[in-house]
């Protein structure tokens, strides 16, 4: 609304006088059964709410005449105030930086595969967890060195606990932290023979290979890289 720019305008068309100042927004939504398989609706309708905030409209009738603006809007809060558990362990990852600066270095300085043991959360429960770099196909380095490179730069980090009662192999990392979060004075403790530890390690191994790396087709002998594991018992 930059008045020299208005003051443009009007003299080039005086009839829009009366639209100048305005503003006007369209959804545009498919019917039920459309909007059904398209999963539109509570898109469209936290963008219409962020509009409505933005600019201050108050009107009722936002997306549909059966709307009610309170359930939008409390659907809007819920959306936008609650952090992903992946954003929840981010933000605790942070925190934990900003209470100990020398904390990541310290961290980058430890070898690979550092193992640890700690309680179960469940008395009588035995688990152990798993830190995996899993690499992936290297496009650029593949251009540049004119031959396919995988790298675990390329790759992602994955978690997996195993439960040594069903072997089970949990992937969610969201359910993993509440095993094995801990704190500097949290007591070390390991108890499971090296040979179990061995075979657990080669199970979650093999799983990596049927699952993620068949997915990405990985060739022969690209494997993934063991981080940090630790024992729960």
């Amino acid at each position: 609304m930059n008045p020299a720019i208005e003051e443009k305008i009007l003299a080039d068309h005086p009839d829009q006088e009366d639209l100048r100042g305005t503003v006007g927004y369209w959804n545009f939504l498919p019917p039920d059964e459309l909007d059904e398989l398209l999963r539109l609706y509570n898109r469209v309708s936290h963008k219409t709410l962020r509009i409505s905030k933005t600019l201050g409209i108050e009107g009722k009738k936002l997306l549909r005449e059966d709307d009610d603006y309170e359930d939008l809007r409390n659907f809007t809060e819920q959306y936008e105030g609650t952090a992903s558990p992946d954003e929840q362990m981010h933000l605790e990852w942070q925190d934990l930086l900003a209470a100990d600066p020398e904390l990541e270095a310290h961290l980058s300085s430890l070898p690979d595969s550092v193992f640890s043991g700690k309680q179960h959360t469940k008395h009588g429960a035995r688990a152990v967890f798993f830190c995996y770099s899993r690499p992936a196909h290297d496009r650029e380095a593949s251009v540049r060195d004119g031959q396919d490179v995988w790298s675990a730069e390329a790759g992602d980090v994955k978690w997996y606990m195993v439960n040594l009662e069903s072997d089970a192999i949990l992937e969610d990392a969201a359910r993993i932290i509440e095993f094995v979060r801990c704190d500097p004075k949290t007591p070390r403790r390991v108890q499971i023979d090296q040979e179990k530890l061995s075979a657990v390690r080669k199970s979650v191994e093999k799983h990596i290979a049927k699952t993620y790396l068949r997915k990405v087709q990985a060739p022969v002998g690209v494997k993934p890289i063991l981080k940090a594991w630790m024992e729960l018992n």
